[in-house]
């Protein structure tokens, strides 16, 4: 039983494979996956997918069927001790399922130090990833396991989680609910299903003790905006806000620089994400008016990458603020862009164009 002061995606979250919602040429009626779950021969895997469609859900559930020790680790707080600390276990009938979360975080010496438990089968590793782990993971590991894609959920799965939620949960059962509409539930939830169930019990706990609670799109709205941050990692916002932070670096202008930066981290957004685009602009808005900065932006991806959060915040900014604070040119970018590549007639003469950006103030 989940306590009844969990959240609602947790008081929901499936016991049995028959209970899960999604994934169905995963785990349905004679998917790959079921079969090895069913005959205990499951691989190390990697689950490749956007947040809140199963990964952990589905790991949990693996070990429940197959009766295996279960670890878990979260890539974003844990480091080779953790894992060696969980290596060292001893090893029973069947090798134990080590569950990693966000694998990608990572970096190659902590990958690199599953690889002999995964050779020798002194665990079955599965990691769970939003990013391509043909980019993120290691490529000797990822040899080693046997990746799955986990889709977005449709709107029928949606309407399964809900109706699911309103009528066998534990606090929501006892609640009089209508669903007389759900547009606004799908969208702002964006296939993922944790935040659908999160989002429904704002909207219901936001309905007091009413005697009857109807759900419509505007009652979601109104506690959508009240209640959740306005930034989505895989929508508008979150090309709206990398954009103005952008702007703000080539604009010289640092204080908005680290609002749209402090937006986005508050969000979740990956910090790589935030390092490479100042990478880009450091090479294509300041250039050769101050090298440097190409050098500082290349520094921190490789500081994020062993750092992560929340430390990497502090590299985040002073980089942000060097980017902001240096004198700007894009002659390299416009003549790359302009000469007649790839059989130039006459080599073009491009003016050297510099600003002077002014600090921040104290």
């Amino acid at each position: 039983m989940h306590p009844t002061n969990a959240p609602l995606a947790e008081r929901m979250r499936p016991r049995t494979l028959d209970e899960y919602v999604g994934q169905r040429k995963l785990v349905g009626p004679n998917a790959p996956l079921r079969r090895s779950i069913q005959n205990n021969t499951i691989p190390s895997i990697i689950l490749w997918g956007p947040p809140g469609v199963g990964k952990t859900t589905l790991a949990l559930l693996i070990a429940e069927a197959t009766k295996r020790p279960f670890h878990s680790l979260s890539a974003i707080s844990s480091g080779i001790k953790d894992l060696r600390e969980v290596l060292s276990r001893p090893i029973g009938l069947f090798s134990p399922i080590l569950f990693i979360d966000e694998i990608h975080r990572y970096n190659k010496s902590q990958q690199d130090s599953l690889l002999g438990a995964v050779e020798k089968g002194q665990v079955t590793l599965i990691g769970a990833t939003t990013e391509n782990p043909s980019f993120e993971v290691n490529s000797a590991l990822l040899s080693r396991c046997q990746v799955y894609i986990l889709d977005a959920l449709g709107q029928d799965e949606l309407l399964e989680l809900v109706t699911n939620a309103i009528q066998k949960d534990a606090l929501l059962k006892k609640k009089n609910i209508t669903l007389r509409e759900t547009d606004a539930l799908f969208r702002l939830s964006g296939g993922d299903g944790r935040k659908l169930l999160n989002l429904l019990e704002l909207v219901v706990l936001g309905e007091g003790e009413r005697e009857e609670i109807v759900i419509t799109d505007g009652s979601v709205t109104e506690v959508a905006q009240q209640s959740m941050a306005r930034y989505d990692k895989s929508g508008e916002q979150h090309y709206d806000i990398i954009s103005a932070f952008i702007k703000s670096l080539r604009g010289s202008d640092p204080n908005a620089a680290l609002y749209w930066m402090a937006r986005m981290i508050v969000a979740g957004e990956d910090p790589i994400f935030i390092a490479r685009r100042m990478l880009i602009m450091a090479s294509e808005d300041i250039g050769n008016a101050n090298p440097t900065a190409m050098i500082m932006a290349n520094a921190c991806i490789q500081a994020v990458k062993v750092i992560g959060y929340p430390e990497c915040r502090i590299i985040l900014s002073q980089v942000a603020i060097y980017l902001a604070t240096s004198p700007k040119s894009n002659a390299s970018y416009l003549a790359i862009d302009e000469s007649p590549w790839p059989w130039p007639k006459k080599p073009p003469i491009y003016p050297y164009r510099s600003t002077s950006a002014t600090p921040p103030p104290s």
